[in-house]
């Protein structure tokens, strides 16, 4: 297992390495001059120009590429154009809220959908099987921004029981436990929506797999020997749905960094998917290059934790 890790961790190298090229190369050949923010509008042509080569604008893309990637191995990731600070301290301030949010909602949609799918598997064509499949149909049909407005609408606007954007209450300074209670009562829409999309994929992927595995000639046998039929479902059934559950839980953790654009935008949620929608209106490259391939490194590592758990759940499974 250990040499295992480490070549697919070497083999991740050139991987990520192909990623940043495609990225910045895709980036940075966008027509436009993404710098205007940050050139002081009174300058004269020639002293914007000259600005202009001194940033490197007028450098081919090989060219900068090889300076980004010479800084950024020293930990500089660049300059945001739009807040005008470094990317990194920008980054930092919104990936604690990303994570905070994105994985709250995977936690809770795991412990929900999870169970909801083993029943649902094990009694097929049943009532609660019928009702969980609309609903898990209606939450992978709806989209997210939709939902996320007819919330807005009933629960904020009409009932007033949650706040409508944000991440805390403007002009109030709370500490403590009543800032915690703050936070957890901005969260609760966008938590309501990233849930229950998550619950409605995760539920019908662990059905899916769950009624795959209850086919098996296995499983016939261990009812046929009269195990009981927790033991049945629980230790030889999931075991084995698991190592395709996994996998879905595992790739959603790599993407977690990027957020929901979408749900992060509509509550004005201060994460990486509102930093990434800004950056992207605000031609902000050094701060689009940064987070696409912060994601993509967390994606190439969900993929690995992802063989690893193959190894965890199935005894069967080894890597030389």
């Amino acid at each position: 297992m250990k040499q295992y890790i480490i070549r697919r961790l070497l083999l991740m190298i050139p991987v990520f390495i192909g990623i940043s090229i495609i990225t910045f190369a895709l980036i940075h050949s966008t027509p436009g001059d993404p710098y205007i923010m940050m050139i002081d509008g009174n300058l004269n042509v020639e002293d914007r120009e000259m600005m202009l080569r001194e940033i490197g604008y007028y450098d081919s893309i090989p060219v900068k590429y090889i300076k980004w990637v010479s800084r950024a191995v020293r930990g500089d990731l660049g300059y945001s154009i739009r807040y005008r600070e470094p990317v990194t301290d920008v980054m930092l301030r919104r990936i604690g809220n990303t994570l905070l949010l994105s994985f709250s909602a995977l936690l809770i949609s795991s412990i929900i959908a999870i169970p909801l799918g083993i029943i649902s598997a094990t009694k097929q064509y049943s009532i609660f099987d019928y009702i969980a499949t609309v609903i898990a149909l209606i939450g992978v049909s709806i989209p997210a921004f939709f939902f996320a407005l007819g919330l807005i609408k009933t629960l904020a606007v009409d009932l007033k029981l949650f706040p409508i954007s944000g991440i805390e209450t403007i002009g109030v300074n709370l500490t403590g436990f009543k800032k915690v209670l703050d936070i957890l009562h901005h969260m609760a829409l966008p938590l309501i929506v990233l849930t229950f999309m998550q619950t409605a994929s995760l539920m019908r992927y662990t059905r899916s797999a769950m009624l795959e595995v209850l086919q098996q000639d296995y499983i016939r046998t261990a009812r046929a020997k009269g195990l009981p039929e927790k033991a049945v479902i629980y230790k030889h059934a999931l075991r084995n749905a698991m190592i395709s559950i996994s996998t879905l839980i595992t790739i959603s953790l790599g993407y977690l960094l990027s957020g929901a654009v979408l749900t992060e935008t509509v509550f004005v949620w201060p994460g990486m998917g509102t930093l990434l929608y800004q950056a992207v209106s605000n031609r902000d490259y050094p701060l689009i290059t940064s987070g696409t391939l912060l994601i993509a490194l967390c994606v190439l590592f969900a993929n690995l934790l992802s063989d690893i758990l193959y190894a965890v759940i199935d005894p069967r499974i080894r890597y030389d």
